[in-house]
C-alpha cells in the first residue's frame, strides 16, 4: 500500500456530518475553534471564507476548503456587509438532515458544509504540516466529475435512514480529504522543510511504508536504505534532511503514537502493546515510552483509558 494511504489508516477519521445550506446575500457563516475538522463545498453563487492570519479566499462554485486543525473562521456572500451571524454547529445539530435556509433575498448561493474527527494523536505530525487551510479550487467554476458524483450519493444517502449511514458518510469525507491532501503534497515547493515531500519521493515514500506497515519489524537503517535503493549514509542524511529527523527516531516517534493509542483504546496488557510496536523487553518500551510522554505505560492508560481522542 502507498505511504499517504497508510498515513491516512492511522489516523481513523470519523464522526462525519454534513449540512446543506440555501444562502440569500447577504449572509454570514460562523464557526468558532473546534476540536474537529470542518470542511466547505461550494456549490453555486459566490463565498469569501476569512480566517485569522490568512488571506481571504474567495471560493466559486466547485471549490472545495478544508480546515484540518478546526480553526475559527467564517464564510460569507460579502465582506462589504455584516449580517447576524449563523452558528454552524448549533445548526448542524438541529437541522441535521434537513436543507438550511438562510440570509436576506440577494443573490443566491449553495453550499455543503460540516465537520469530522481524527485520532488526533496519530494525526499530530500530518496536522502540523498541512497549513491552516485546503483551498482545492474548480476548473472553468465547475466541480470535477468525481465530486459530482458524490454529491449526488450523498443527496440520496441523506434522504433515508439505512444502515451504515455513518461509514458511509466518514468515507465520502475520506475521499474530500484525500483529495485536498494530495493536491497539497503536489504543490508543496522543494526545499520547503515539510516533511510531507517524503511522500514525491519514491526511496523515503518506500521506507516510511514499510516503518508504517510493518512498525513491529526491526528495522535497521541498513535494512531501510536498502529498500530505497540506497547507500545507508546517503539515506540517512536523505531522510534527516526532508523529515527533520533520523529514520529510527521517526519509527520510535510512530512507534509511542501507536502504543499510545491502543493503552487508550484497549485493555491488552502492556507487554501484548510492546510487542506490537516492536519491543521484545518490557522494559525497554518502558523506557522509551517514558522518554516520549512523561510517564510509564501503566500510568498513561490509568488517565487516558478510553478517553475521547
Amino acid at each position: 500500500m502507498d505511504t499517504l494511504s497508510l498515513l491516512l489508516d492511522d489516523i481513523s477519521l470519523h464522526g462525519a456530518e454534513f449540512i446543506e445550506m440555501r444562502m440569500g446575500a447577504p449572509w454570514l457563516i460562523q464557526v468558532d475553534n473546534q476540536d474537529q475538522a470542518c470542511f466547505h463545498i461550494l456549490i453555486s453563487g459566490h463565498g469569501l471564507l476569512e480566517m485569522k492570519g490568512q488571506a481571504p479566499q474567495s471560493l466559486t462554485p466547485g471549490d472545495i476548503v478544508i480546515i484540518p486543525n478546526g480553526m475559527a473562521h467564517r464564510v460569507s456572500d460579502s465582506h462589504r456587509e455584516t449580517p447576524q451571524a449563523i452558528d454552524l454547529l448549533a445548526q448542524q445539530k438541529t437541522h441535521p438532515s434537513e436543507t438550511l435556509e438562510l440570509g436576506g433575498s440577494g443573490r443566491s448561493s449553495r453550499m455543503i458544509s460540516g465537520h469530522f474527527r481524527f485520532n488526533m494523536d496519530m494525526a499530530r505530525p500530518l496536522i502540523d504540516a498541512l497549513p491552516a487551510l485546503l483551498h482545492l479550487q474548480s476548473i472553468s467554476n465547475r466541480p470535477p466529475a468525481w465530486l459530482n458524483i458524490g454529491l449526488m450519493f450523498l443527496a440520496d444517502e441523506q434522504a433515508q435512514k439505512r444502515p451504515a449511514q455513518q461509514a458511509i458518510l466518514n468515507r465520502l469525507v475520506d475521499i474530500l480529504f484525500i483529495e485536498c491532501l494530495r493536491s497539497y503534497v503536489e504543490s508543496i515547493p522543494e526545499g520547503s522543510g515539510n516533511w510531507l515531500l517524503a511522500l514525491r519521493d519514491p526511496a523515503l515514500s518506500t521506507a516510511l511504508s514499510a516503518m508504517h506497515s510493518k512498525p513491529e519489524k526491526n528495522w535497521t537503517v541498513t535494512m531501510l536504505a536498502n529498500l530505497a535503493h540506497m547507500s545507508r549514509s546517503g539515506f540517512a542524511n536523505r531522510f534527516s534532511d526532508v523529515l527533520g529527523e533520523p529514520p529510527l527516531t521517526y519509527l520510535t516517534r510512530h512507534r509511542m503514537r501507536l502504543a499510545s493509542w491502543q493503552l487508550c483504546h484497549s485493555r491488552q496488557p502492556v507487554c501484548r502493546i510492546a510487542e506490537q510496536v516492536g519491543y521484545t523487553s518490557d522494559t525497554a518500551f518502558g523506557q522509551a515510552f517514558k522518554r516520549q510522554n512523561g510517564c510509564s505505560p501503566s500510568q498513561y492508560r490509568e488517565k487516558h483509558l478510553f478517553g475521547n481522542n
